[in-house]
């Protein structure tokens, strides 16, 4: 069997669609990663800045001193920012069509925004995810499609060679699969990030309704206004 088999010789066995496949591999591969790292660091930081924030808030004394914080603040998580949503409808400070919204009932109005909010917050941390589904989903196909293609490829060779021995077809065929095994390893972190991305999107989001109906109480009902 011929000597120095392995990913190297098969990348200089390789055709131009073996190498489009490939290409196309590194690509999910690289959008995949800088996915996983960018949101990793975004979570975290949207995570400490939240857990700030809400000891902030329950620590206020009035909605008015929280107010005030925000108004010193720029709204830099999704929770403050809803916040400073549902402590502008309690100001009454509306203008134009929201002033109309604002005549048929605070209430109603303040439940409209606080879930405008979320829905947001909702798009806003899905991004990216698209991206980590298709690479987790189609790169064991696409890899899969290498080795057939490459196995073909390898097969054609042979059969124009007219050496059809075992130690002849095995490195080839073998080299082929490597294929197959760079599609798993480009869908396997994908899959995996995106479902603890998914985890933790839905208890991000079950966590900001939960806060979003304490602000709902605490501006109707009016808890913490002196």
């Amino acid at each position: 069997m011929e000597e120095g088999l392995g990913f190297a010789h098969f990348l200089t066995q390789v055709d131009a669609m073996g190498r489009g496949v490939l290409a196309l591999l590194l690509l999910l591969s690289i959008a995949s990663w800088y996915l996983m790292v960018t949101k990793a660091v975004a979570n975290w930081t949207a995570r400490r800045r939240a857990e700030v924030f809400l000891k902030q808030f329950w620590e206020a004394s009035s909605l008015k001193e929280m107010q005030a914080t925000l108004s010193a603040n720029s709204a830099d998580n999704a929770f403050s920012d809803l916040a400073r949503q549902a402590l502008t409808v309690s100001d009454g400070h509306q203008s134009g069509v929201e002033k109309l919204l604002v005549a048929g009932g605070t209430a109603e109005y303040l439940t409209r925004v606080l879930c405008n909010g979320i829905d947001q917050e909702s798009i806003k941390i899905e991004h990216g995810l698209t991206v980590l589904a298709s690479a987790g989903s189609s790169s064991p196909y696409i890899g899969l499609f290498g080795t057939v293609w490459g196995i073909y490829h390898a097969l054609v060779q042979i059969g124009m060679s007219g050496q059809g021995t075992l130690d002849k077809v095995a490195g080839p065929v073998g080299e082929a699969l490597i294929m197959t095994a760079v599609g798993l390893a480009v869908a396997i972190p994908a899959v995996l990030a995106y479902n603890s991305f998914n985890r933790r999107n839905r208890i991000w989001l079950a966590q900001l309704d939960n806060f979003a109906h304490d602000l709902f109480a605490l501006v109707t009902m009016g808890e913490k206004k002196n």
